[in-house]
C-alpha cells in the first residue's frame, strides 16, 4: 500500500476510480478495506477518485502508543497527509463513527483542505461519551465501568474485527480510544466551518438524537435511517449511498 508521511508517522491508503478526490475514513476497528467489502467503494469508483484510508493505529498505518498522537489535530493531519502525497489540493471526505470524528477534525483545523463533508453516526456536542452510558444501563452495569473492555471483546465477536485486533498493537489501540473518549465534541468549531456538510445515523444508534440536534441547531442536512442501529446503518451501503451520492455529486 501507498504511504504518506507526516508528523513521525505514516498512513496507509489506497487509490480506484477516476474523478474527483474522495477520502473514504472507516471507524474503529476497520480498516480502508472495509469500504469496499460492503460495498461503497465500487458504486463511488464510477465517479469519483476514492482514497481508502486505514487509521492511525490500524492496518498498514503507524501505531503510536501515547493518546496525544490522536488528538484531532493529528488525525486532520494525518489526512492532509494522503492530500499531499497524492498532490491534491482539495478533496471531498465520508467518514463513518470514528472516521466521521476525523472528519469533523479536518472540517476545524483544515476547512480548506475539504470541498465538503459526510458524517456517519459520531455525535459532535458530546462525543463518545454520549453512547457510554446508554451502554452501560443496556447491560445493567455501574456507571463507573470501564467500557474499553467491552467494546474490544465486543467488537471481537465479529470474524472481521477480530482480524483487525489481533493484527493491531493493543497499546496503540487503546491509546486510540483513550484520546477519542476524553475529545470534548468540536460542535462549537464545527458550526463555524464553512465546509458543506451532510450528516446521518439509524434511528436506533445512541448518536442519532445529539446529531440531529446539531443539525437543526444549524440548519445542516440531516438523514435519518429507519429502525437501524450503528452496526446496521453502516451496513446498508445502498440506502445510504443513495442520498450521499448525490450530496457529493450536486
Amino acid at each position: 500500500m501507498p504511504l504518506a508521511h507526516r508528523n513521525g508517522v505514516h498512513i496507509a491508503y489506497e487509490i480506484t476510480g477516476a474523478g474527483p478526490p474522495l477520502v473514504l475514513h472507516p471507524g474503529m476497528f476497520h480498516t480502508g478495506r472495509r469500504w469496499s467489502e460492503a460495498g461503497y467503494t465500487d458504486a463511488l469508483a464510477a465517479t469519483h477518485t476514492v482514497i481508502t484510508v486505514d487509521p492511525l493505529g490500524l492496518g498498514g498505518s503507524s501505531a503510536p502508543v501515547d493518546p496525544a498522537d490522536y488528538s484531532p489535530a493529528r488525525r486532520a493531519d494525518s489526512v492532509t497527509a494522503v492530500l499531499d502525497h497524492l498532490g491534491y489540493e482539495k478533496a471531498a471526505f465520508w467518514g463513518y463513527s470514528l472516521g466521521a470524528l476525523t472528519g469533523y477534525a479536518v472540517a476545524v483545523h483544515a476547512p480548506d483542505r475539504l470541498t465538503r463533508l459526510v458524517a456517519g453516526a459520531f455525535d459532535p456536542l458530546n462525543g463518545f461519551e454520549s453512547a457510554i452510558g446508554p451502554m452501560l444501563r443496556a447491560l445493567n452495569l455501574p456507571a463507573d465501568t470501564d467500557p474499553w473492555p467491552i467494546m474490544r471483546d465486543g467488537a471481537r465477536a465479529n470474524p472481521d474485527h477480530a482480524a483487525v485486533i489481533d493484527a493491531a498493537d493493543p497499546a496503540a489501540l487503546h491509546a486510540n480510544y483513550e484520546a477519542f473518549r476524553h475529545e470534548p465534541g468540536l460542535h462549537e468549531s464545527l458550526a463555524k466551518s464553512p465546509v458543506p456538510l451532510l450528516m446521518y445515523a439509524g434511528t436506533a444508534d445512541a448518536w442519532h438524537d445529539p446529531m440531529r440536534t446539531f443539525a437543526e441547531r444549524t440548519g445542516t442536512p440531516f438523514v435519518s435511517m429507519p429502525d437501524a442501529d450503528h452496526i446496521r446503518a453502516w451496513r446498508n451501503s445502498a440506502e445510504a449511498l443513495a442520498f450521499v451520492h448525490p450530496f457529493l455529486t450536486g
